[in-house]
């Protein structure tokens, strides 16, 4: 079995940055774990203070577009490499997925299916990617998006048990209560390299 220390690709290709303007600025809001348990007292729940709800906030009809959900990921850090998830075209705007509700109704939940690509079939830091990219999808976005993190089809040669453990409430929740796990996810997230030795 590898290490946390072994560096599963040695020589990543750079991508250039995705020109996206954005007209309006994104909001962060602190969530809990999972959005259809709030009373959840999950790991994500004590990390930042408690939101107010504000009018803007509360609007059921404001729409989210895949380029504001890539807006919300590009700058995540790689935990091998000193290179966002963009630059390492981990992540693409077109490989996120919004699907409103079918019928719409008040309180449906939006669907939002990112898809991400490992920098090598073999990349044993997709899980920990994986993670970085739930948490800042469950911190960022409303109440009312479901959220599902995948790894881009033919990407992966652990594929299916990837999906399935990176989609599994019980084993997200396990992972992000070990703490040197989610370490590792907070410096992705804050932009930092972390030190994975």
């Amino acid at each position: 079995m590898a290490s946390i220390t072994e560096i599963y690709n040695a020589n990543p290709i750079i991508a250039a940055s995705v020109n996206t303007a954005r007209t309006k600025p994104i909001r962060h809001e602190t969530r809990y774990l999972w959005s259809d348990d709030p009373d959840s007292k999950g790991p994500l729940s004590g990390l930042a203070g408690s939101r107010e709800e504000s009018d803007e906030d509360s609007e059921e009809g404001e729409e989210i577009d895949n380029i504001e959900i890539f807006e919300l990921l590009r700058g995540i850090y790689d935990p091998e490499h000193p290179l966002t998830l963009e630059q390492l075209q981990v992540v693409n705007p077109s490989h996120i997925f919004i699907r409103p509700p079918n019928p719409p109704s008040p309180g449906a939940a939006t669907n939002v299916l990112v898809e991400f690509t490992p920098t090598v079939p073999h990349c044993g830091m997709s899980t920990i990617i994986g993670l970085a990219l739930r948490v800042r999808l469950l911190r960022a976005l409303p109440e009312r998006m479901k959220v599902d993190i995948r790894v881009r089809k033919g990407s992966h040669q652990s594929e299916n048990a990837l999906n399935k453990q990176l989609n599994d409430k019980e084993r997200v929740a396990a992972a992000l209560e070990n703490t040197a796990l989610l370490e590792v996810v907070e410096k992705c997230l804050a932009g930092e390299q972390p030190t994975l030795i």
